[in-house]
């Protein structure tokens, strides 16, 4: 899952930043509607955080915008208007939810995961690898009826693997998307990570091994039950 967040707080925008990516969830941030704008037409976002006070428009156009053209992302607002017309303006333009500034992050994270749980059937798919799967929506692992307890960087390698189910997944490859969770991602913290979700693996009936292709990168591969 790839989250937008579009706040000019830099100091706000570190703050959620850190939550989202903590949660599990992939995030690029921007702070104007103009870098906001060229995201959206570059990339397809799972949901919206976007603030509607931003220094060269209004969040509501960038709404406005998205429903004009049939894009059905899902739109947190997050905003200091407190006032009820203010709400219902955001609202009428398109957004799907409403969170005023100061917020708490556990509130953040649940209106978050009812918005996706609601996102249209166009999203990912549930993935699943031998007994593995993988819910996108509610970024949750399960194998044989239980819920696989991940650390977020553990999570973030596990779903990389899964998407690429009998391919290799090259090592730098890895090394870049895992640096959004962590600026250290190096080849050393790479295999160190892999060791540990082996070692949480292993208790379960996975169907699945991860295998390392020397001098290349890993490899997820399902085995016989």
């Amino acid at each position: 899952m790839r989250l937008l967040l579009v706040e000019d707080s830099a100091r706000l925008r570190d703050l959620v930043g850190e939550t989202i990516r903590g949660a599990g969830w992939r995030l690029d941030a921007v702070a104007t509607r103009l870098d906001a704008e060229e995201a959206l037409a570059n990339q397809q976002y799972d949901l919206v955080l976007l603030d509607l006070g931003l220094p060269d428009g209004d969040g509501t156009d960038i709404v406005r915008q998205l429903r004009r053209r049939k894009d059905p992302t899902p739109v947190l607002m997050l905003t200091a208007r407190a006032a009820i017309d203010e709400r219902i303006a955001g609202l009428d333009a398109g957004a799907d939810d409403y969170l005023t500034k100061p917020f708490n992050n556990g509130e953040l994270l649940a209106r978050v995961r009812a918005l996706l749980r609601r996102a249209p059937l166009s999203s990912d798919p549930v993935l699943v690898a031998g007994a593995l799967s993988f819910d996108p929506a509610t970024q949750e692992f399960g194998c044989a009826g239980a819920v696989l307890r991940l650390a977020p960087r553990e999570r973030a390698m596990l779903e990389i693997l899964m998407r690429n189910v009998g391919r290799v997944t090259l090592k730098r490859g890895l090394e870049e998307r895992l640096s959004e969770y962590d600026a250290e991602a190096s080849a050393n913290a790479i295999e160190v990570l892999l060791s540990r979700l082996r070692r949480k693996l292993a208790p379960y009936p996975t169907q699945v091994a991860i295998e390392t292709v020397r001098g290349v990168g890993y490899l997820l591969r399902e085995t016989e039950a």
